[in-house]
C-alpha cells in the first residue's frame, strides 16, 4: 500500500513558536501612533492587548516558549496530519507530488485555535474577564470562543453582517461555547450605529468589525481585544504548522518545491510558510504563493503604505498592502479573505521577494474545491479552496512540462458548516468573482 498520511506523535508538538522578525534582513517598519505618526510603544498597545502578546508582538527572538497551559489544550488535536493527495494526482494526471497539510482536524475545524488558546491563556493571566473580537466567516469567532471557554473569559464577537447570514450554524456553534454573537455593523456601538444608519442593509466588513470590536474593548476596564489574523504575535503562533511539517516532509521523504495558502490576514499562509521561508533564506531554492480571492486583491492590486487595520481609524498605523481602510468587498463565501490590509510581515516578505501572489475567482475556486472534494474525500472551507486552486494549476503546469514537482499546500479548514456554499455553487447561483 502507497503511504498516504505522514502522523507526528504527541511528544512531536512543537515546544516553541518561530518568529521570523529574528531573520528579516531588514527590520518590518513599526507600527504608528496615527496622531504623532511615530512608533507606537507597548504604552499605547495596553488598553487592548495584555502585556505578555505586546511583549510578543515587538520580540525579535527567534524561538520563545510555549507554556505548558497552551500545550495542554492544542494536544487535543495537535500534531495535525499530512497528507498525500495520492488520488487527486492520479485524477489531474500529474507527475507532480501534492501534499497538504490538514488543520480541519481541530475541534472547530480550521487552524485558528492555534492563537486564539494562546491569546485567551495570557488574557487570563492578566485577570482579564471578557474579551471582544472580529469575525469573518466564523472560523475565528468559533475558535476564540472555545478558547475563552476553557480558560473562563466571557467572549463577545462581532460577525460581519453577510458571513452572519450565510453561515448560521457558526454561530451556533460560538453559543455553544457560550459567546455572545451580533451582527456587524451592529446596534451596539456608535460606529455600528453610524454604518447602519448610511446604509441599513449594510453587508459589513472586517474592518467595521474590527472597529465594533475596539471600541466595546476599550470602554471597560476589565475587557481586552484579540485579533485572529495580521498581527506579529498571531503568525507567530501559527508557526506549529509548518514546523510540524517540516517533519512530516523528512517523514514522506520529500521537500516542496512550492508552498501555497490562502491569505487574508495573513496567518494560516505564515504558520506554514514562515517555517520554511527560514530555509529559502538559508539558501533553499523553493517558492511561496500566496492566494487571495479576485474580489479583495489586497497584494495584487493594493498599496504598500501605511494604513489603518480597522475602518473606523482606531488602530496604529500599519505599513502592509492595502486596499484602503474603508474599502467594503463583495460578499463572497470566503468570508475569512474579505479584509483589505494585509499582515505587515507578509507584506515586508512580499516586497523583500520572498513571497509572492496569485489570485483567483470564486466560481474557479469552488471548481477545484470540487474536483479534490471528489478525489480525496474532504470538503474543504472556501478560504482553504483558493490554495487547492493554485495547487490544482501547479498540478496542471506540472502535467504540460512533463516534470515532477512537490506541492505542498494548507487546507486551512473544512467546509461542513459551509455547506450553503457549496449549495449555491450547485445551484449556479455565485458570482464569479
Amino acid at each position: 500500500m502507497e503511504e498516504r498520511q505522514f502522523t507526528l506523535r504527541q511528544s512531536d508538538l512543537p515546544r516553541q513558536w518561530y518568529n521570523i522578525a529574528a531573520d528579516l534582513k531588514e527590520p518590518l517598519p513599526p507600527p504608528l501612533h496615527p496622531g504623532t505618526k511615530q512608533p507606537v510603544g507597548p504604552e499605547d498597545l495596553k488598553p487592548i492587548f495584555p502585556m505578555r502578546l505586546i511583549e510578543q508582538e515587538v520580540s525579535t527572538e527567534r524561538w520563545i516558549d510555549i507554556p505548558d497551559e497552551i500545550l495542554d489544550i492544542l494536544s487535543l488535536w495537535r500534531p495535525t496530519p499530512l497528507y498525500r493527495a495520492r488520488r487527486w494526482e492520479k485524477a489531474i494526471g500529474t507527475p507532480a507530488k501534492i501534499y497538504y497539510k490538514y488543520e480541519g482536524t481541530s475541534p472547530v475545524g480550521s487552524h485558528k485555535p492555534n492563537t486564539a488558546v494562546a491569546q485567551a491563556y495570557y488574557n487570563k493571566l492578566e485577570g482579564v474577564k471578557k474579551i471582544t473580537t472580529e469575525t469573518g466567516a466564523g472560523q475565528w469567532g468559533c475558535a476564540l470562543s472555545m478558547a475563552c471557554n476553557f480558560f473562563g473569559i466571557e467572549c463577545k464577537v462581532y460577525m460581519v453582517r453577510v458571513s452572519f447570514q450565510q453561515k448560521p450554524y457558526r454561530k451556533s456553534l460560538m453559543q455553544a461555547f457560550g459567546a455572545t454573537i451580533f451582527p456587524s455593523p451592529s446596534d451596539q456601538t456608535a460606529f455600528g450605529r453610524k454604518m447602519l444608519e448610511q446604509n441599513p442593509d449594510h453587508p459589513g466588513s472586517l474592518g467595521i468589525a474590527i472597529s465594533e470590536a475596539l471600541e466595546d474593548a476599550v470602554s471597560a476596564d476589565d475587557t481586552k481585544y484579540s485579533l485572529g489574523s495580521v498581527l506579529n504575535h498571531v503568525l507567530m503562533h501559527q508557526t506549529v504548522i509548518g514546523l510540524e511539517a517540516k517533519k512530516q516532509m523528512e517523514m514522506a521523504g520529500d521537500y516542496p518545491d512550492v508552498i501555497i495558502g490562502c491569505v487574508g490576514g495573513g496567518s494560516n499562509f505564515a504558520g506554514l510558510a514562515f517555517p520554511f521561508i527560514a530555509d529559502k533564506m538559508a539558501g533553499k531554492n523553493l517558492r511561496f504563493v500566496a492566494v487571495e480571492p479576485s474580489a479583495c486583491p489586497t497584494i495584487t492590486q493594493g498599496k504598500y503604505d501605511y494604513d489603518f487595520g480597522d475602518s473606523a481609524g482606531m488602530t496604529p498605523l500599519l505599513k502592509m498592502h492595502t486596499l484602503g481602510h474603508d474599502f467594503v468587498p463583495p460578499g463572497i463565501h470566503a468570508g475569512g479573505l474579505r479584509y483589505h490590509g494585509m499582515a505587515p510581515l507578509v507584506s515586508h516578505l512580499v516586497e523583500s521577494g520572498y513571497i509572492e501572489a496569485a489570485t483567483c475567482g470564486q466560481l474557479d475556486v469552488f471548481e477545484s474545491a470540487i474536483n479534490f472534494t471528489r478525489a480525496e474525500g474532504i470538503i474543504p472551507a472556501p478560504e482553504s479552496a483558493h490554495a487547492i486552486r493554485v495547487a490544482h494549476e501547479e498540478a496542471l503546469n506540472a502535467k504540460l512540462e512533463g516534470k515532477e514537482r512537490v506541492i505542498l499546500f494548507n487546507l486551512s479548514g473544512n467546509g461542513y458548516l459551509d455547506l450553503g456554499a457549496y449549495d449555491s455553487y450547485f445551484a449556479g447561483q455565485l458570482q464569479k468573482t
